[in-house]
């Protein structure tokens, strides 16, 4: 089982990876299609915890949830199982993609296949947020919380480090706050 949980890992990543566009959180449907529902190898709560941790750390998101939801799965082997599944895809297709792009004369068909490809990697985007969305905003304070810290972003007016180190605070308050309205 446990060679088999690994082998799991590594295929449901690389499918994510192979396809679904703008990487990430755009991928998080398909995992959670597979690794929740197909295989029941992980709660849908926890998969959403990840993915909302994977975000706050450094680096690629993906390759951050593929090394959470690994350990989870599979120790040391599933992280090295789900990690190589994530990135694989991308190297390969990125360095084929970095030497037809060069080759390929950008007009016409190109262009527009890219621009379709863009939409799409947009809804895919949409998907994902929408999913965490559901996940993460239970109640008026996450909401409004959420809904601040979308506006500063897309107002430029505070960059995404800050924005979780802001975030972090208000949920120590918040959690402070309930702790005495219990008492």
């Amino acid at each position: 089982m446990f060679v088999h949980k690994n082998w799991i890992l590594f295929k449901v990543y690389l499918l994510a990876g192979t396809f679904t566009f703008s990487g990430g959180m755009a991928m998080l449907p398909v995992i959670e299609r597979e690794l929740v529902g197909k295989y029941h190898l992980i709660e849908r709560d926890q998969l959403y915890e990840y993915a909302t941790l994977s975000q706050t750390f450094p680096g690629v998101i993906a390759l951050n949830n593929a090394c959470f939801v690994g350990k989870k799965i599979g120790g040391t082997v599933g992280i090295i199982a789900a990690s190589l599944g994530a990135i694989l895809p991308a190297f390969v297709l990125m360095l084929a993609a970095t030497i037809a792009y060069q080759m390929i004369p950008q007009e016409g068909v190109v262009l527009s296949i890219m621009a379709a490809i863009r939409a799409a990697s947009a809804a895919f985007l949409f998907s994902a947020a929408y999913s965490l969305a559901r996940f993460n905003l239970k109640d008026a304070p996450t909401i409004i919380l959420a809904a601040a810290c979308f506006l500063l972003t897309v107002l430029n007016l505070a960059n995404a480090p800050t924005l979780i180190v802001i975030a972090g605070i208000v949920g120590i308050i918040l959690s402070r706050v309930k702790q005495v309205r219990r008492v």
